[in-house]
């Protein structure tokens, strides 16, 4: 176990700022870390595949390679599958279930593919464990393994998160279409809030919803483990020591860093929906980050700046603002509920799909091949239909009171610059579950709202 190779999956234009992240946990050479398409492969150890679930903020599972084999039909899986030695990670006790994802397989039913490795896992434990055999559990299941097929290539993994690592453990109260934590994470990397030596600048959500975006970067600002409010898959295998753990988790608590009680909070956020803020502020306090965040109800195109920027250098405002679409995966706009829709053989994926785009459902798929697709319920608009009206009105407001503060905002429109009116200086492209995105950054520049009249004549 001195010697495993991990990938952890994230979203899709993530790769760059995960490698980062992974370096900084486990302060490998950067030579252990390979960025791949979806996620970033690292060759450590088994104590490392313990520390990146409990510290990454943008990495979706953390998962082991087992097997990597040549295939051409479903027995050539299973004989793959039968080779793994299942029995040092795991007991006929555990319960299981097999996922599998597929990138141009000549297969033609990932469900008969699915079945064929989990009949290999429950032969070979009949075989070593004198005919006991783990059971199959759908729903939470106590191992879970993945198998991503290619052209010709079968790829077997055994997961070492369990629940998806978004599920920190301390949002119950969520909208809509509620952001999932990673991808708050990687919004709050790209924009280098963090990165500066110097004091934070103020960080405003005026259209915070449920909170995640302010509550993910409270908990970093605080030096919080993303995973410390919640349990682990690894935590019932057989390499697991308890002890070591119990190690892990203290020095991660011990290096937390609370602000002085006295000390004015630097993170807002305000929503239109008094119901949102509500549910902000509870989880806020479930992630113990309560009094470093300030919520407030009001309308994003009425809210004046929560504090005066002038002496920090500047303010950031982050956010992920409503629209009035809901998309397919294929990226087509539709309304209403996307149906359960089936992962062909031929269709592409990552090595771990997790595109399901509703905050409730794992991706994936499960033992029938289908991909769990839920709704991305939008937040509606009151305004256009395509949100042009209110974000017209948005960067009105902005440079009329909001200078000296730098916007950042992820959106799939991609034209939003020109309905705003605005230039961007920086874009910067991301996946928000099927939805390609990019995330916008917009200065704030004094005058900028003013019209300039000509200068009079001599």
């Amino acid at each position: 176990m001195n010697q495993l190779q991990l990938f952890l999956p994230c979203a899709a234009g993530v790769e760059d700022y995960l490698a980062t992240e992974v370096l900084r946990i486990t302060e490998l050479p950067p030579g252990c870390i390979t960025k791949q398409r979806g996620g970033v492969a690292v060759r450590t150890g088994f104590a490392h595949a313990m520390l990146l679930n409990l510290y990454s903020r943008l990495a979706q599972r953390v998962l082991v390679l087992l097997s990597y084999t040549e295939y051409r039909s479903e027995q050539d899986l299973y004989r793959a599958a039968s080779e793994v030695t299942w029995e040092r990670w795991f007991t006929p006790r555990e319960s299981i279930k097999v996922e599998i994802t597929a990138q141009h397989s000549p297969l033609n039913s990932l469900n008969f593919a699915a079945l064929k490795i989990k009949d290999a896992v429950c032969d070979r434990f009949r075989t070593v464990a004198n005919g006991v055999r783990p059971d199959v559990n759908t729903q939470w299941p106590d191992v879970r393994i993945y198998a991503h097929l290619t052209t010709d290539s079968c790829s077997l993994y055994i997961d070492t998160s369990g629940e998806p690592l978004f599920k920190r453990g301390w949002r119950v109260d969520k909208g809509d279409a509620p952001l999932k934590e990673t991808l708050a994470a990687a919004m709050i990397a790209a924009s280098g809030w963090l990165d500066g030596e110097g004091d934070l600048q103020p960080l405003y959500d005026p259209c915070c919803g449920s909170g995640t975006i302010l509550i993910e970067a409270a908990q970093m600002a605080c030096n919080m483990p993303a995973g410390g409010q919640r349990r682990f898959a690894f935590e019932k295998y057989l390499p697991f020591r308890k002890a070591d753990w119990d190690a892990m988790k203290q020095e991660a608590a011990d290096a937390v860093v609370m602000p002085d009680a006295d000390q004015k909070p630097l993170l807002f956020g305000s929503d239109v929906a008094h119901r949102m803020v509500d549910f902000a502020q509870r989880n806020a306090e479930r992630a113990g980050v309560a009094q470093v965040i300030e919520f407030r109800g009001g309308d994003a195109l009425q809210r004046m700046p929560p504090m005066d920027v002038s002496q920090t250098g500047g303010g950031v405002m982050l956010l992920n603002p409503p629209y009035g679409e809901r998309i397919e995966v294929a990226g087509v706009a539709r309304s209403g509920r996307m149906e359960r829709a089936p992962l062909h053989a031929k269709q592409a994926s990552s090595p771990y799909n997790d595109r399901a785009d509703s905050y409730e459902d794992d991706s994936g798929t499960d033992e029938g091949g289908d991909v769990q697709q839920g709704r991305f319920g939008a937040r509606e608009l009151p305004q256009t239909e395509n949100g042009g009206e209110f974000f017209s009105q948005l960067a009105t407001h902005w440079k009329k009171n909001y200078s000296g503060w730098t916007a950042w905002m992820l959106t799939p429109d991609l034209k939003l610059p020109s309905k705003m009116r605005l230039k961007e200086s920086r874009r910067v492209p991301m996946w928000n579950g099927p939805i390609e995105c990019r995330l916008f950054r917009f200065d704030m520049v004094a005058g900028s709202a003013r019209e300039r009249s000509p200068k009079p004549a001599a």
